[in-house]
């Protein structure tokens, strides 16, 4: 065995749980995506790096807002061990949250939030604009944001609308307003009042650490902080640093251990057929000398010779 991508099992950073097998379907059907234990997704278990690897950045979290929550973030936030951590959706669905309201009218004051967290909502608001602008006022001056969106470079920002609702829903999901973003959202962003700057799990891990914990290489989350005339960072192809080549040697050395402990199952296998073959040849043997010597017996009682049994 010579690569990670030859290792059997995947590794969870949600539940921190090494699986033996691969990871369940995903939404839609989309292959070896949920962690079979806790249930989290490629973007679940990449924003686990994130908060780890962003740790120090955020190292004393006073508010915590976390928009549209599911149980495998909650877990991960109450790591960060905020003083007040608040889940909030505007409540068309039945997850569990502490405040029902809009993104794009958040219920709180200006700079007032440590860490926002909002994944996979902006493609639903029509005005997204909105939106980021409110995720804008309510960070502290050296907050953090981290937004995930489904992008699609060079894609349209809107729907097809020559498309029906049918053809809709089947590229673009249930929804029929949700948007796939294009390069321009970045620039709506920016306009808004935010300085960002684009991380995704290859750049920031490699592909051996994003075959490990089966992410999605280049589904990018953006980290974005409170500052006005901020400029649109320029795109620049992902390269290894040093936590990617850190990465690297650790995941080799675990492939590398892997290899040797399967010839070693092997080399046990082949030495227990070895054994079972030998002990096979040890039973016959003591049954043609267990006859044999029954013959011998038989010739005394009877008078006759070995030659004659």
């Amino acid at each position: 065995m010579t690569s990670l991508s030859d290792y059997p099992r995947r590794y969870c950073s949600v539940c921190r749980s090494v699986v033996v097998k691969k990871f369940k379907p995903g939404p839609r059907g989309r292959p070896d995506a949920r962690c079979p234990k806790c249930g989290s997704l490629e973007r679940h278990r990449f924003l686990a790096v994130l908060l780890d690897v962003l740790g120090p950045m955020v190292p004393d979290v006073g508010v915590l807002v976390d928009v549209a929550p599911s149980p495998q973030t909650t877990e991960l936030f109450e790591r960060l061990e905020p003083r007040l951590h608040t889940r909030i959706d505007i409540g068309f669905d039945n997850r569990s949250v502490d405040i029902l309201g809009s993104l794009t009218a958040l219920p709180y004051r200006d700079d007032s939030a440590d860490l926002l967290v909002c994944y996979h909502v902006l493609e639903h608001i029509p005005d997204d604009r909105d939106a980021m602008a409110e995720i804008a006022r309510v960070l502290k001056p050296g907050g953090l944001g981290l937004l995930q969106v489904p992008f699609r470079a060079g894609r349209p920002t809107d729907e097809d609308p020559s498309a029906g609702k049918e053809e809709r829903i089947e590229r673009f999901g249930r929804h029929d307003h949700v948007r796939f973003y294009g390069d321009d959202f970045e620039d709506r962003l920016v306009e808004s009042g935010l300085a960002i700057q684009r991380v995704t799990p290859l750049g920031l891990l490699g592909p051996e650490m994003v075959t490990w914990l089966r992410l999605s290489p280049d589904e990018a989350v953006w980290l974005v902080r409170p500052v006005a005339d901020a400029a649109v960072p320029a795109y620049s192809p992902p390269t290894g640093t040093a936590l990617t080549s850190t990465l690297d040697a650790a995941l080799e050395q675990l492939a590398l251990q892997h290899g040797k402990l399967l010839r070693a199952r092997e080399r046990i296998e082949e030495l227990g057929r070895e054994n079972a073959r030998l002990r096979e040849e040890q039973g016959r043997s003591v049954v043609t000398a267990g006859r044999t010597a029954l013959r011998r017996a038989a010739g005394r009682v009877t008078g006759r010779n070995d030659a004659d049994v």
